[in-house]
């Protein structure tokens, strides 16, 4: 079983690895994977320039204008293959460690 985390993001330089690390340190049960999916709406601070470097670790979809926050969630979406799928604020607002 895989759970799907998508991680809509933008002009999250600050806190976007620190959040990746979160993620990747999050325990599921045994039988569940992750799939991390982050969708970069178009940042400006340089945000994109940080995933660049992240692109062989996890799925990263750039749009090429913003387009909001549900945009990116339903580019998320059609690009996720879990059995479950949850989203996950790149601004540390929700606690990866409680999706279990």
């Amino acid at each position: 079983m895989k759970l799907s985390i998508i991680i809509p993001v933008y002009n999250e330089q600050a806190t976007v690895l620190q959040l990746l690390s979160k993620v990747e340190k999050v325990k599921l049960p045994q039988n569940i994977n992750k799939e991390i999916i982050i969708i970069d709406d178009y940042s400006t601070d340089g945000t994109r320039e940080l995933l660049n470097g992240l692109r062989s670790k996890y799925k990263i979809i750039y749009h090429n204008k913003n387009h909001g926050k549900g945009a990116a969630i339903r580019t998320g979406l059609k690009k996720a293959s879990g059995n479950f799928i949850i989203i996950q604020d790149a601004d540390l607002e929700y606690d990866p460690n409680e999706y279990s």
